[in-house]
């Protein structure tokens, strides 16, 4: 079974015979103790370890409900970001809605299959500006994918192919990144070009890092203005919040 979101861990301390795994819609990583090859009790020492077991949860439960309580920071915003933007609606907007999102995240998918993004622009017109933003996270795939979103950006087509690999991932092997490309009619020798030279492979990265930064733990994860949201918005939720800031910048 899937899970609906892609946990990035904190900074851990190595350790020797621990295995650390990242369970979705879950603020901490997941600790999985190697086992007695024999399954057999070990006493006290069994006890003493079950007690720092604990003490490490304990620690980790902290530490996540730390970083969720965090504020974005104010030194990576847009406006100090030299990448390019992938954007609908005008820079004017008083409403800006950050996506930070993976094409490989069902979630994410799952999102845009809704159709919240085209009723609250239908909604609010120019009033509303959606940013989008890579944060490649849920598999190996997802760096290429993201970097091929920046190549058809490249040729003013990001939205179109955004639609068209939500719609048919998680498929996003080599060959069809450059399928999608040829279905919405790029220029393939440009486009190819772009992605097999990963020519945005360090802008993905610098994406993917300064979603860290603001603290961000999961995608897909969404801003609006300054304001963080937890887990992804219903139309209703956004609504809500855009006729808040509208009612204070009138």
């Amino acid at each position: 079974m899937q899970h609906s979101a892609a946990e990035l861990p904190e900074q851990l301390p190595k350790t020797q015979n621990m295995e650390f795994r990242y369970l979705e819609n879950f603020s901490m990583p997941y600790t999985h103790q190697t086992k007695n090859p024999n399954n057999q009790p070990t006493g006290k020492g069994s006890k003493k370890g079950w007690l720092l077991f604990a003490i490490l949860i304990l620690i980790l439960v902290v530490a996540g409900l730390f970083f969720l309580n965090q504020p974005p920071s104010d030194g990576i915003t847009e406006d100090n970001n030299d990448l390019p933007l992938r954007t609908i609606g005008p820079d004017t907007a008083p409403v800006t809605i950050t996506e930070y999102a993976d094409f490989a995240c069902i979630t994410c998918k799952a999102w845009h299959q809704f159709g919240i993004r085209e009723e609250v622009l239908e909604v609010y017109g120019e009033q509303v500006r959606f940013v989008w933003r890579d944060f490649p996270v849920t598999a190996p795939s997802s760096p290429r994918a993201a970097e091929a979103g920046f190549c058809a950006h490249e040729q003013g087509q990001f939205w179109a192919y955004h639609d068209i690999t939500f719609a048919n991932a998680p498929a996003l092997r080599l060959e069809n990144l450059k399928a999608y490309a040829e279905e919405i009619d790029l220029d393939m020798a440009r486009f190819s070009d772009c992605l097999d030279t990963g020519r945005y492979q360090s802008a993905v990265e610098a994406e993917r890092s300064a979603a860290i930064n603001l603290g961000l733990r999961s995608v897909p994860s969404f801003t609006v203005n300054e304001r963080r949201l937890i887990g992804p918005p219903s139309f209703d939720q956004l609504a809500s919040i855009i006729d808040e800031i509208l009612v204070s910048v009138e």
